[in-house]
């Protein structure tokens, strides 16, 4: 397995990885995640053979704050540590800066929690359906 910077010709495998786990409301229209990740400043993938097991992307200043935004493995490659590759990759080396993530998902919690990652309460969040524009 490697991780890397992902290329334009994996952007559409990793978005079917994403479509296929439970991201489908998020990257059903192929050019949005194409914006997606030209926009975000850091997307990585893992990689086996020739396929995309796992995908990462994060938005981050290099200074102070991070936000880890999507993280997905094949079903078939978990618990393996891809995951966990995926997620020090992406965060990078830098300890001063501060990385949130939303883990919409309860089973999510143990996964981040295990690399360091703690509830907040600090955070505020206004969603798409609270913007005071709908």
């Amino acid at each position: 397995m490697h991780i890397r910077e992902i290329q334009s010709s994996e952007i559409e495998e990793a978005r079917r990885l994403l479509s296929e786990n439970g991201w489908k409301h998020r990257v059903s229209d192929a050019s949005l995640f194409s914006q997606l990740v030209s926009n975000s400043q850091r997307a990585i993938v893992a990689v086996e053979g020739a396929t995309v097991i796992g995908f990462a992307r994060a938005i981050c200043d290099e200074l102070s704050n991070g936000y880890l935004s999507m993280v997905v493995v094949a079903p078939d490659h978990r618990r393996r540590g891809v995951g966990r590759a995926l997620v020090r990759a992406v965060m990078g080396e830098n300890p001063q800066i501060t990385w949130v993530l939303r883990a919409g998902r309860p089973e999510e919690l143990p996964f981040f929690e295990r690399l360091g990652f703690v509830p907040s309460t600090v955070a505020m969040e206004r969603s798409r359906a609270n913007s005071p524009d709908t």
